[in-house]
C-alpha cells in the first residue's frame, strides 16, 4: 500500500496539537510554518533581565483539561499560577470587581448593590432585570445584557470583563461564543433569578489559572519538539500557497497527501481553500479579526496603595487606546525584576485600530493613558513593543451556524483547526486541533478500518 501521508498547515498550538494526534493514522506527518518560529501567538523573549516573559498569552484555564494534559505530555511539570493579587475596573478610579457574577452579569444582589463601580441609577435599572419579560437576544451577548440589566452592567462589566478577554465588542458578539451566559440564558426568563438558582460549582480545589514557569511560548516549543521526537516532520519558513485536489488525494505545492488540517488564521484558510471549497472559502474568509498591541515595561517608582492589585480593565467609553494593564510583578511571583514593577499593557481591539500608530505614539499612548488611571508619573527604564495583526477573530452573532456550514462544504480529507472555529483561548485550540485530527483519521478511514 501507497504511504498514508497528512500535512498540517500552521504551527500555533492547534497545529501542533493536531499533529500529535495524526501519527497514530498516517505513515507520514508534516507539519509546515510560514514563520520562522512555531507557536503562533504564544510567543516569548527576555525582558527586563528575566529570561522569559511572555508577549501574548499569559496563562490557560485549569478547569479545561486540553492545555494541562497537553504541558504534562510534553514534559512541562513547573506549572506555576498566579498570586492572589485581584483585578479592577477603571471608571474615574479603581474599582473593585464585585463578586457574585458570571462573566461580569449579575448573579447576586448584594455583591454589585454595594459596589462603588455602579451608579445608583445603574443599580436601580439592573435590580428590575427579574421583573422584565423575556428577551430574544438572537445571538447578540450586548443585546441581551442591555435588554436585562442596562448599560451600566455591559459597559462596565460584562463588556470590559469579555471585550478584554476576546479584544471584542460585545455588542458584536455571539451569546453562544460565551458558554456560560448562553447556558443561563436559555430556558429562564430572568438571567438574575437563574443565576441565583444555579448550584453553586464546587469550589476549585487549587488555582483557576496556570502556565509553564518557563512561559507559555515554551508550550509551543516543548510540543513542536514532542512532536519531531513522534516523528512529525516540523518545516518552519515553508509557506503553502496552493491546495488543489488530485484524485483521491490533495496536492499542496506539487507535493501528495491523504489528508490536509489547515490550522492557519481564517483568511490565510480561506485563500487556500480557493476552488477546491469554494462555499466553504466564501463563509470562512467572512470571519473578521482585531489587531492588539502588547506593550512590556518596567515601572521604577511603584505606589504602596496599588498593592495586591494585579492590574486593571478600562470601559469602551472610558477607552482612548489602552484597553487593560496587567501588574504583573504582582500577578505572578516569578516575573519580578530588579529596580520596577513589570506592567504588561494591552491597546486595541475590535474596532479600535491600533497597528498604524508608531512606536512613539504607542509609547506616547501607554505613558499618558495608564499614568492618567493610575495618578502616577510613568517613566518607563525598559519597554518593548509587540504587534499581534489579526490576533482575535471576532465571533458576530451566529458565528457557530456559520461555521459549521463552512465545515459542511468541506471536501473529504480536509480539516479545520485552531482560535478562529470554535474558541480562542488555549485550550479550545488544543481541542480543535486534536479534534480535526481525530475527525480526519476517522474520514480518511477505509471499510476495513485501515486508511485511505
Amino acid at each position: 500500500m501507497a504511504e498514508r501521508r497528512a500535512l498540517v498547515v500552521g504551527a500555533g498550538i492547534a497545529g501542533l496539537a493536531a499533529a500529535r494526534e495524526l501519527v497514530d493514522g498516517f505513515d507520514h506527518v508534516e507539519i509546515r510554518e510560514a514563520d520562522e518560529r512555531v507557536g503562533g501567538k504564544l510567543r516569548s523573549s527576555s525582558f527586563a533581565g528575566l529570561p522569559h516573559v511572555d508577549e501574548g498569552a499569559d496563562a490557560y484555564l485549569l478547569r479545561a483539561p486540553d492545555a494541562s494534559r497537553l504541558a504534562a505530555e510534553v514534559g512541562l511539570t513547573d506549572i506555576v499560577s498566579p498570586t492572589s493579587a485581584s483585578a479592577s475596573v477603571w471608571h474615574d478610579g479603581l474599582h473593585d470587581i464585585p463578586g457574585g457574577l458570571v462573566l461580569g452579569m449579575p448573579s447576586k444582589v448584594r455583591p454589585f448593590a454595594t459596589s462603588s463601580l455602579l451608579s445608583w441609577r445603574g443599580k436601580a435599572r439592573a435590580a428590575i432585570e427579574p421583573f422584565l419579560p423575556a428577551t430574544d437576544p438572537d445571538d447578540c451577548l450586548g443585546a441581551l445584557v442591555r435588554a436585562r440589566f442596562g448599560d451600566e452592567v455591559q459597559e462596565r462589566l460584562v463588556d470590559a470583563l469579555v471585550g478584554s478577554i476576546y479584544a471584542a465588542d460585545t455588542d458584536r458578539w455571539s451569546l453562544e461564543a460565551v458558554p456560560q451566559l448562553a447556558g443561563l440564558a436559555r430556558g429562564n426568563r430572568s438571567l438574575l433569578l437563574a443565576g441565583r438558582r444555579r448550584p453553586a460549582p464546587p469550589s476549585p480545589a487549587g488555582p483557576i489559572f496556570g502556565a509553564p514557569a518557563t512561559s507559555m511560548g515554551s508550550l509551543a516549543s516543548a510540543a513542536a519538539a514532542d512532536a519531531e521526537r513522534l516523528g512529525v516532520v516540523v518545516r518552519t519558513g515553508t509557506p503553502v500557497f496552493a491546495l488543489d485536489r488530485d484524485g483521491d488525494r490533495w496536492r499542496v505545492d506539487d507535493d501528495p497527501f491523504d489528508a490536509v488540517v489547515l490550522a492557519t488564521p481564517a483568511s490565510a484558510t480561506a485563500r487556500l481553500l480557493g476552488t477546491a471549497a469554494a462555499d466553504g472559502a466564501a463563509a470562512i474568509g467572512a470571519i473578521e479579526t482585531a489587531d492588539v498591541i502588547m506593550v512590556r515595561l518596567v515601572q521604577p517608582d511603584w505606589p504602596d496603595r496599588l498593592a495586591g492589585r494585579s492590574g486593571y480593565l478600562v470601559p469602551k467609553p472610558d477607552q482612548r487606546l489602552v484597553t487593560a494593564a496587567s501588574f504583573a510583578s504582582q500577578k505572578w511571583a516569578h516575573w519580578r525584576p530588579d529596580g520596577g514593577q513589570l506592567l504588561r499593557i494591552s491597546l486595541g481591539r475590535d474596532a479600535l485600530p491600533v497597528m498604524h500608530l508608531s512606536d512613539d505614539e504607542v509609547i506616547t499612548a501607554v505613558t499618558d493613558e495608564v499614568g492618567r488611571h493610575l495618578s502616577i508619573d510613568l517613566q518607563p527604564s525598559e519597554l518593548a513593543i509587540t504587534r499581534w495583526r489579526g490576533a482575535f477573530p471576532q465571533y458576530r452573532p451566529h458565528h457557530h451556524r456559520l461555521v459549521a456550514g463552512a465545515r459542511a462544504a468541506l471536501p473529504v480529507g480536509v480539516a479545520l483547526a485552531g482560535a478562529s472555529y470554535d474558541g480562542i483561548g488555549v485550550p479550545a485550540c488544543i481541542a480543535s486541533g486534536r479534534a480535526a485530527a481525530e475527525s480526519i483519521k476517522q474520514s480518511t478511514a477505509r471499510t476495513d478500518g485501515s486508511l485511505t
